[in-house]
């Protein structure tokens, strides 16, 4: 990523008072709640000063640009994904663990963002921005990389690499099929996770 792409989508300074996270957490939950109401693109920096109570100086003074919003709500949506996969992994202790695990994650990730619009929104962006789409795959391949280590041990040392590289791609995919299924109606879109889920299902018995 060049240093212009990163600067427009990285917050101007990191809050280290009580009182500056105060006002970010402010322009990040309006930012959300307005996402939710009318979409990204019809979002714009300036409601987002007023809404939050505070005038459009305040919120460039921590973010140059609303892709640099859309960032730090992708941050903290990923680090509460961490959260809930070391939560879930944390239960692998056996190969028969393992289908469970990935189950347990997929019906997790389908249900925050089928339960927020907002986030369903904010999914889409980041798809749509190049250099939020790279945070994405960094993010995906973190996570990815957090599930191999559990899982690894109870595989054999010489497919543990070929299963890393399984494993990223589901979870690159995961978010896809999610979207996809999201536009379908109810029936169809519960065909489309269950079709996914037979793929993950196929692919980890390769290893397991």
């Amino acid at each position: 990523m060049t240093e212009a792409r990163r600067t427009a989508t990285e917050p101007r300074r990191r809050p280290k008072q009580e009182r500056s996270r105060e006002r970010i957490d402010a322009i990040l939950a309006t930012t959300m709640r307005l996402i939710g109401e009318k979409g990204i693109d019809a979002v714009t920096m300036k409601e987002v000063g007023a809404m939050a109570g505070g005038p459009i100086a305040t919120v460039y003074h921590y973010f140059p640009s609303k892709s640099a919003i859309l960032a730090m709500l992708y941050e903290r949506f990923s680090e509460e994904s961490r959260a809930r996969l070391s939560e879930i992994v944390a239960n692998v202790r056996q190969r028969d663990d393992v289908m469970p695990a990935a189950d347990r994650l997929l019906d997790d990730y389908r249900g925050r963002v089928a339960g927020d619009p907002a986030i369903q929104d904010l999914q889409n962006a980041i798809q749509a921005d190049k250099a939020l789409q790279n945070l994405d795959i960094a993010e995906t391949r973190r996570q990815a990389e957090m599930f191999c280590e559990t899982v690894a041990p109870l595989i054999e040392p010489e497919r543990r690499e070929a299963f890393a590289r399984i494993v990223f791609l589901i979870f690159q995919l995961a978010g896809g099929v999610v979207r996809l299924a999201l536009t379908q109606d109810e029936a169809e879109g519960r065909r489309t996770i269950e079709d996914y889920r037979s793929i993950i299902h196929t692919q980890l018995r390769l290893f397991l």
